[in-house]
């Protein structure tokens, strides 16, 4: 079958998606639980009227909607409706607390926050219009709406979406991305992955971070595909699902689970043409007894909010475990090494990228924008990587500290901020150690102060109600005083080598 096309490459990225669906109106949007919910036409419909509702609550173009909201095909419509109507979407992880969403409200300064009941965001503190939303596609605030918006013309540089990326110093930054670099990427990926006009994509990824937003749902509207639509991640589920699809999209995360169940085998597999794996890294072993049990090897990829999907392992040649392929086209990477020079074949160094899937910016952060960019145009990454004859690049190192775990970044200073605030911690260092279900497990070392009893128990009592769920120590060790150099700085190599095997599966 043949890879889609667009006429117009350079139309906001809602245009591409309306093309798709207007020639393919009677095609199955979401599939929910077996039933067919939407068609792409009905799709086209359901924008319409959801865009005219943001306009009739004030939200012209370039306006901020955050939302935090659960998954459902109602939160899908209002994200294509806020692209359609101009607007900027803000998605928030549904985990975030009333503390952390303060500080997003404050920055992006929205003219709208949509919310579902229960969710911190009904309540947060907020001077604006909030709305909640309904999981029933059927009781949406614009399902009587009759009035159609026309899709809102947008140009390459107009900022599409915000998503917030934590950031060292423990302050999250929002980085500004525009059709441009949706519409771009989409494109690339599609033709990367060689998507079929008979696809069909089991999406079971969260809505709120780029994998499951701009690479999944998005590969899957410019190709008119049908969507087996699923809330969240599970077993039984995607399990039952998995026959109907021809394409998977997950996280290392989800591929250990699925190769935990018995049932898991090439049968089950047997019409699936691609499965991909990013957001954290896959395992050398996962990669090779997914291979064993199905039949097909996993396509790992590179990417990150700043800068979508930067590398990819290809279709057609050999994918190589521990490897996330070379550059897309279009896109350049280069490795510094350090004293500045690019790092020879083999040798590790801090990876650089630029191209048209680059972020405009960080929201309202120019000093921060301008210091993670080479003065010849090139974002600074962050990650330490290696670089082959072929191309193929190793992601081998995080210079800025990151932890991934479960496919969410998860940046150490936020965490030790809210530890170091609890009353008989002296001070506490925050370390990822590697976890045989999430890939990394966050785990606190707390030096306690002179005199405290404090307890895990105590420490967890605190970042559950200041923390999101994916950012909380998974455990807390408590020791005297923290390891540290001759220039005091905390050995964090040091402890992490200490309690490299804290999560280790027992032998059976």
């Amino acid at each position: 079958m043949a890879q889609p096309e667009t006429s117009n490459p350079n139309a906001s990225v809602f245009a591409l998606f309306e093309e798709s669906a207007a020639a393919h109106p009677q095609r199955p949007f979401l599939i929910v639980n077996g039933i067919e919910l939407l068609t792409y036409g009905e799709m086209l419909q359901q924008t319409g009227r959801a865009a005219t509702w943001l306009r009739s609550l004030g939200v012209e173009v370039g306006d901020r909607v955050v939302v935090q909201a659960h998954k459902s095909p109602a939160s899908v419509i209002l994200y294509l409706a806020c692209l359609r109507a101009g607007a900027i979407f803000i998605p928030l992880n549904t985990t975030y607390q009333e503390s952390e969403l303060g500080y997003f409200l404050g920055d992006a300064e929205p003219r709208l926050l949509v919310a579902s009941a229960g969710l911190p965001g009904e309540t947060v503190a907020f001077g604006a219009t909030r709305v909640l939303l309904s999981s029933d596609l059927r009781a949406a605030p614009w399902a009587d709406v009759a009035e159609i918006l026309p899709t809102v013309p947008a140009v390459t540089q107009d900022p599409a979406a915000i998503l917030y990326t934590s950031g060292t110093t423990g302050r999250s930054k929002g980085a500004v991305l525009t059709h441009g670099n949706l519409s771009s990427n989409v494109q690339v990926l599609a033709k990367s992955w060689h998507w079929q006009d008979n696809d069909v994509l089991l999406h079971a990824l969260p809505i709120f971070h780029a994998h499951g937003l701009f690479v999944a749902l998005h590969l899957a509207l410019f190709g008119a595909s049908p969507i087996l639509f699923h809330d969240r991640f599970d077993n039984a589920a995607v399990l039952r699902d998995l026959p109907r699809a021809t394409v998977f999209m997950g996280v290392p995360t989800f591929y250990t689970r699925l190769l935990s169940e018995p049932t898991f085998d090439k049968e089950l597999c047997a019409k699936m043409r691609l499965f991909i794996s990013g957001s954290a890294p896959l395992l050398d072993t996962t990669f090779e007894e997914f291979a064993e049990r199905t039949g097909h090897t996993i396509l790992e990829r590179y990417g990150m909010t700043e800068a979508l999907m930067v590398t990819s392992n290809p279709y057609d040649g050999p994918r190589i475990a521990g490897s996330v392929g070379p550059s897309l086209p279009g896109i350049s990477v280069r490795i510094i090494a350090d004293g500045g020079m690019e790092a020879a074949t083999g040798e590790p160094g801090v990876l650089e990228m630029k191209g048209p899937n680059m972020f405009s910016g960080y929201w309202r952060n120019p000093e921060k924008t301008a210091e993670d960019h080479t003065a010849d145009g090139w974002f600074i990454s962050g990650d330490i990587a290696t670089k082959d004859e072929a191309g193929y690049i190793r992601i081998v190192g995080r210079s800025k500290d990151l932890i991934i775990s479960g496919g969410y970044n998860v940046y150490p200073k936020e965490v030790e901020m809210v530890i170091d605030g609890i009353d008989g911690v002296e001070e506490s260092a925050v370390i990822g150690v590697p976890h045989p279900d999430f890939g990394e497990g966050v785990v606190a070392v707390v030096a306690r102060a002179p005199g405290s009893n404090i307890t895990p128990a105590d420490i967890a009592a605190v970042v559950s109600t200041e923390l999101a769920a994916f950012k909380r120590p998974k455990t807390s060790i408590i020791v005297d005083e923290l390891p540290r150099n001759a220039m005091g700085k905390v050995q964090k190599a040091e402890l992490r080598n200490l309690h490299k095997d804290l999560f280790a599966k027992t032998p059976a």
